[in-house]
C-alpha cells in the first residue's frame, strides 16, 4: 500500500508551510550566524528534515531515509563527478606549467582583473553553461580565477554570481524543456517569455560584478568595456531566445560577448590597470615570447573541454552514448512506494548515464590532455588521488544536500510551502519567482525547480486570470538567483576555489545579492503579468498525445566519428606545433 503525501499535516496550510520552512531557516542560520563548515550545516540540515518528514509528515521511517539515499546517489553522480572531473582538468594544467603560459596569454589580453573576471566568469562562465550546466561552469571558471590569481573567496563568489545569466538556458535549454513538458506551454512561448525578463539582468550583471569587486568608482572608469560585455551578451540571448528558441541562447551569447569585448579592448585602452589591494602591480614579462602553439598546447584542455561539452550536447551523440552507456535501476521499496496528493504514484528510478554524463565529458578531456601537457599517465594518476583528497568534504556536502532535496520533495515539504505561496492571490505573480528560488535553493537545478513547480505555476496563474506562461517563465527566472546561494553550487564553488570548510563565507557573501535580484525579478514579472502583457507572446497549449519516434543512431555515430577526427586532428597539431618549437630551439 503507497504512502499518500500529506501536504496540509496541520490542518492550516501556513502553520503547516511555518514548519516546512524550518530547515531552510536552520541552514541559513548555521552559514550565516554559526558560520558552520558546510558539510556540518548540510548533514545536520537533513537531519532536521528526517525528524520533521517523520514526525509531522508521517512519512515512514524506511520510506524516509530510502528517499534521503536516493538523493545522496545522484549528489555522488552526475553532480560530483562534474566537480571531480572539472577540478582534476585544472589540476593538470597546473601540475605540467601549463597554466603560468595561459597566466601570460590572459595578460596579454588585459591584465585587469575587472576585464579577466567578465571575460571568463561571466562570459565563458555563460557559454560553458549552456552546454553542460549542472555545476561545470562555476567548478571550472572559479579554478580559472584562482589559478589566474584572484583571491579564492572572491574568485568563487564571483562565478556564482555571474553563473545567474545563463541557468535558464543551460544545458542546451533542458531547463525550458522541462518546464513545457509540465506545464503544457510550448518551449518557445516560456523561451521567449524568458527572453524577455532576463536580458535586462544580464545588461546589469557585468557592472555589477565589477561593482562589487572595485566599488563604484573603479567601475565607471570601464564603464565602456562593461557595457559591451553586458549590452553584447543580453542582445544574443533576446535575440536567439525569441526567434531560435531555448537551446543556443547561452552557447551563442556566451561566445559572441568574449568576442566583442576582446575585440573592443584592441581599440579601447584602460587607463589605469587594476588589481586587488594585496596584489602586486600587474607585470607582463617581454622578454617571455610564448608561439601559438605554446599557447595552444597550453590552452588544449581547455579547447578539448570546449569541443567535447559541445559534442555531448549534441542530441543524436547523446542518443548514442545513452544507447551503449546507460544503467537504471528502481530504488527498491522506493519506487512506486508514494503517492502525491492526487494519488499519482511516484518513480524513483536511479540513472547512471555513465558516457552521455557532462563529467564524463570533462574528464576524457582531461585523459587526452595528459600527453598535450607533456605529462606521465603515473603523474596524471597521483594528480587524480591529490584531487579526490581535496575534494573529500565537498562530496559530503553535495551527498548530504541532495540527500535533503529529495526528502522534501517525497514527503510533500516543499509542496506546502509552494502551496502557500499560491494562496496569494493577486499578488501570486509577484511570488511566483520566489518558487523558482525556492525550489533551485533546495534542489541545486532549475531543471529540478521547473518539474517540481512548473505545473503549480500554470494552475495557479490561469485560477486568477493570468496567462500561465507568465508564471511558468518567472519559475525558470527566479530560479536563476537562486543559484549561487543553493548549497550544492556553494559546494562546488568552494570546491574549486579551494575554500573547503569556508562555505559560510562564501554563502554571506552571494546572499544579499541573490535577495536583490531576485526583488527585481519579482517586480518585472508583477508588471508583465498586469501592465506590460504586450509582451506575452501568443501560443497555444501543446496537444497532449505524444508521438513515439525511434531515433536515428546513425547519425550519432556519424558525429562521434567526425568528433574522433577533430580530436585526432587538434591532438597532431599540438604535438607537431610544440616539436617543430623544440627543433628551433
Amino acid at each position: 500500500m503507497p504512502w499518500k503525501q500529506v501536504i496540509d499535516p496541520l490542518n492550516n496550510i501556513f502553520l503547516s508551510a511555518l514548519v516546512a520552512v524550518l530547515p531552510i531557516i536552520f541552514i541559513f542560520w548555521a552559514l550565516i550566524i554559526k558560520k558552520m563548515k558546510g558539510y556540518w550545516a548540510s548533514l545536520l540540515t537533513t537531519g532536521i528534515a528526517l525528524i520533521i518528514a517523520i514526525v509531522i509528515y508521517q512519512m515512514p521511517v524506511k520510506l524516509a531515509l530510502l528517499s534521503t539515499f536516493h538523493g545522496a546517489l545522484y549528489g555522488l553522480f552526475p553532480i560530483c563527478w562534474i566537480i571531480i572531473s572539472a577540478v582534476f582538468l585544472f589540476n593538470l594544467t597546473v601540475e605540467s606549467g601549463q597554466f603560468e603560459v595561459i597566466k601570460h596569454f590572459m595578460a596579454s589580453i588585459t591584465s585587469d582583473r575587472r576585464m579577466q573576471a567578465l571575460l571568463i566568469a561571466f562570459s565563458f562562465g555563460s557559454f560553458l553553461e549552456g552546454t553542460a550546466g549542472f555545476g561545470a561552469p562555476v567548478a571550472i571558471t572559479a579554478a580559472m580565477l584562482v589559478g589566474l590569481g584572484f583571491n579564492p573567496l572572491y574568485a568563487a563568489g564571483i562565478c556564482l554570481i555571474a553563473n545567474t545569466a545563463p541557468v535558464a538556458f543551460g544545458a542546451i535549454g533542458i531547463p525550458i524543456t522541462v518546464a513545457s513538458q509540465v506545464s503544457g506551454i510550448p518551449e518557445m512561448a516560456i523561451s521567449q517569455m524568458v527572453g524577455r525578463t532576463l536580458p535586462l539582468l544580464s545588461i546589469m550583471l557585468p557592472f555589477y560584478l565589477v561593482v562589487l569587486m572595485a566599488g563604484f568608482k573603479k567601475s565607471i572608469e570601464v564603464l565602456p568595456a562593461i557595457l559591451v560585455s553586458g549590452v553584447s551578451f543580453a542582445f544574443f540571448q533576446w535575440s536567439i531566445s525569441n526567434y531560435l528558441g531555448p537551446a543556443l541562447p547561452d552557447v551563442i551569447a556566451g561566445l559572441g560577448s568574449i568576442v566583442c569585448l576582446i575585440l573592443f579592448l584592441k581599440f579601447w585602452k584602460i587607463k589605469k590597470v587594476w588589481r586587488f589591494s594585496n596584489e602586486p602591480p600587474a607585470t607582463l614579462d617581454s622578454d617571455i615570447k610564448y608561439s601559438t602553439g605554446q599557447i595552444i598546447k597550453a590552452c588544449s584542455p581547455f579547447i578539448l573541454l570546449t569541443i567535447m561539452i559541445i559534442a555531448w550536447g549534441l542530441k543524436p551523440i547523446k542518443q548514442v552514448l545513452n544507447a551503449v552507456g546507460h544503467l537504471s535501476f528502481e530504488i527498491p521499496g522506493l519506487h512506486f512506494a508514494i503517492s502525491d496528493a492526487n494519488g499519482n504514484l511516484q518513480s524513483h528510478i536511479f540513472n547512471l548515464n555513465y558516457l552521455s554524463a557532462a563529467g564524463t565529458a570533462i574528464f576524457i578531456s582531461a585523459l587526452i590532455s595528459i600527453p598535450l601537457l607533456g605529462l606521465k599517465f603515473g603523474h596524471a594518476i597521483r594528480t587524480f588521488a591529490n584531487t579526490m583528497k581535496q575534494l573529500k568534504f565537498p562530496i559530503i556536502t553535495v551527498s548530504a544536500i541532495l540527500g535533503f532535496a529529495y526528502l522534501v520533495n517525497d514527503s510533500g515539504i516543499t509542496i506546502t510551502m509552494a502551496v502557500a505561496l499560491a494562496g496569494t492571490g493577486f499578488l501570486f505573480p509577484f511570488f511566483a519567482p520566489v518558487l523558482g528560488w525556492l525550489g533551485v535553493f533546495i534542489t541545486g537545478s532549475d531543471t529540478s525547480a521547473n518539474a517540481l513547480f512548473g505545473k503549480l505555476q500554470a494552475a495557479t496563474a490561469t485560477s486568477i486570470g493570468v496567462d500561465p506562461v507568465v508564471t511558468v517563465a518567472a519559475n525558470v527566472s527566479g530560479g536563476v538567483v537562486g543559484k549561487m546561494i543553493s548549497p550544492q553550487s556553494i559546494a562546488v564553488a568552494a570546491a574549486a576555489g579551494g575554500l573547503v570548510g569556508r562555505e559560510s563565507e562564501l554563502f554571506r557573501f552571494t546572499f544579499k545579492h541573490s535577495f536583490i535580484m531576485l526583488t527585481l525579478i519579482c517586480f518585472i514579472v508583477l508588471a508583465q503579468a498586469y501592465l506590460f502583457k504586450w509582451l506575452i507572446p501568443v501560443y497555444q497549449l501543446l496537444d497532449k498525445k505524444v508521438t513515439s519516434l525511434t531515433p536515428d543512431m546513425s547519425k550519432g555515430y556519424t558525429y562521434l566519428l567526425v568528433l574522433a577526427g577533430i580530436l585526432i586532428a587538434l591532438s597532431v597539431f599540438v604535438i607537431k606545433m610544440v616539436r617543430k618549437k623544440n627543433e628551433l630551439n
